[in-house]
């Protein structure tokens, strides 16, 4: 395994991380396709033994089953201090609006339920998972830095974002002298590269490190046609990301294959061997053995200036999917980003 730095911080990381959105209860929650308690358990042993250290979960991953899980296997298997650990906050519901909960105890009540379903008294990594249009920024800031002044989260970061958003938060917190965003978690993987347009060459110029979900597209990445799997088969979001694109990015599917066939490696090793020169720790999830496995792989493969140029080569643009294509304000409002009172 290798490691990093993670960002501006003092967080050692291994260079790939374990996504945990595959984990968790998978007769509640959103997901159909996610493992047990025991098989989670197993994968993460493995990725232990080989080296990763680095585990993203969220409060929001099968209702906070996720967190159970990965809490109690950590426990169980790994000093604290040997691993780092992220998880991430959703943004207030209609029924907190209308009690009267702001941002800044919703971050603090978040992040206490986050921390019971762990069983641990911090996380390494605080993230702000999804944009919250109808709540301040100033008030999520604030909230994210009294985590951090408690000892409840060492960092914060963000995921889902545009790099403006990203941007002028952290310009909001130098001017506070709050705590600043020291990762980005956005959409960003060989068939979805928009996120080189601003936040990449962002995120290099300011030290922000940036750790990409859906690095295998789903897992189309690393399967040859006919190939599929049970999320394939049931994840109605995965096909919402891609089912439009679908034919210029079989092209470029196409050329990860035949790089795999000549390097005789895995498709899984060729399309995270590109993103490993791109960004510092892309997630990787794994609902089977071998899935970890061969992500693991993949940091033992040197692709070449004219590899990668030849994977790159028929990108064309694609409009935002996922996440930030739900999630947006209505265009007759603006983000909120102060609080009313305040003098900023």
């Amino acid at each position: 395994m290798k490691y990093i730095k993670l960002g501006n911080s003092e967080l050692n990381v291994s260079r790939l991380c374990l996504g945990c959105m595959g984990f968790g209860d998978p007769t509640i929650g959103q997901h159909s396709w996610t493992i047990d308690e025991e098989h989670t358990r197993e994968i993460i042993r493995r990725a232990l033994d080989l080296g990763v250290n680095f585990f993203d979960t969220a409060i929001g991953y099968q209702l906070g089953t996720s967190e159970q899980y990965v809490g109690k296997a950590l426990r169980d298997m790994a000093k604290r201090d040997d691993v780092v650990v992220a998880t991430k906050f959703l943004p207030r519901t209609a029924e907190e609006i209308a009690t009267g909960i702001d941002g800044r105890q919703h971050v603090m009540n978040s992040i206490n339920s986050s921390l019971e379903h762990l069983g641990m008294d911090h996380v390494d990594l605080y993230i702000y998972h999804i944009w919250d249009y109808k709540t301040s920024a100033e008030e999520i800031l604030e909230g994210m830095n009294e985590a951090v002044k408690a000892g409840k989260a060492r960092y914060i970061g963000i995921a889902n974002a545009y790099a403006y958003q990203v941007a002028k938060m952290n310009a909001l917190a130098e001017k506070n002298g709050w705590a600043k965003f020291i990762s980005v978690q956005n959409h960003y993987n060989l068939i979805m590269r928009e996120e080189e347009r601003e936040m990449v060459p962002y995120c290099r110029e300011d030290g922000i490190a940036m750790t990409p979900y859906s690095a295998l597209a789903s897992g189309k990445l690393s399967k040859r046609p006919g190939e599929t799997s049970k999320r394939q088969a049931e994840d109605s979001f995965m096909h919402f990301k891609y089912d439009a694109t679908a034919e210029q990015d079989g092209r470029i599917v196409e050329r990860v294959m035949e790089l795999a066939d000549r390097y005789g490696v895995e498709m899984t090793q060729v399309s995270l061997a590109w993103l490993l020169t791109k960004v510092e720790a892309p997630i990787v999830g794994a609902t089977k053995l071998h899935h970890i496995e061969g992500a693991v792989k993949s940091l033992d493969l040197h692709l070449t200036a004219d590899d990668i140029g030849y994977l790159e080569e028929l990108y064309v643009p694609h409009n935002l999917s996922g996440v930030m294509a739900v999630n947006k304000p209505v265009m007759s409002e603006d983000p909120v980003w102060v609080t009313a009172n305040s003098s900023s």
